[in-house]
C-alpha cells in the first residue's frame, strides 16, 4: 500500500484572488512581514499496489481530474505503507 500526497497550487503566472485576500487580512492583524500568500489544495490518495507503474498512474489522476493543468501545477510524495 502507498500513501501519495498531492499538492496543487496555481502557477505564478496565474492571479491568486484568495491568497491576497489572505495576506491583505495578516496584514490587518500586524503582520506584516508576509510578503505573498499562494492558496492550493493537499490530498492524500491511499492506493494498492499494482502492475500498473504507480508514478504513472498518480500524474495521469492528477492530469485528467486533480489539477486544472492549464492555470495550476501539481506535484506528489510516494511513502510505502507497512502494515504491522
Amino acid at each position: 500500500m502507498y500513501k501519495v500526497k498531492v499538492y496543487v497550487t496555481l502557477r505564478e503566472s496565474v492571479l491568486d484572488p484568495q491568497g491576497a485576500a489572505v495576506k491583505s487580512a495578516l496584514h490587518s492583524m500586524s503582520y506584516s512581514e508576509v510578503q505573498d500568500v499562494r492558496i492550493g489544495k493537499y490530498m492524500e490518495l491511499m492506493i494498492e499496489k499494482s502492475d500498473r507503474d504507480l508514478h504513472e498512474t498518480v500524474r495521469e489522476m492528477c492530469e485528467k481530474l486533480l489539477a486544472n493543468t492549464v492555470i495550476e501545477d501539481f506535484s506528489y510524495e510516494v511513502q510505502e505503507v507497512v502494515n504491522k
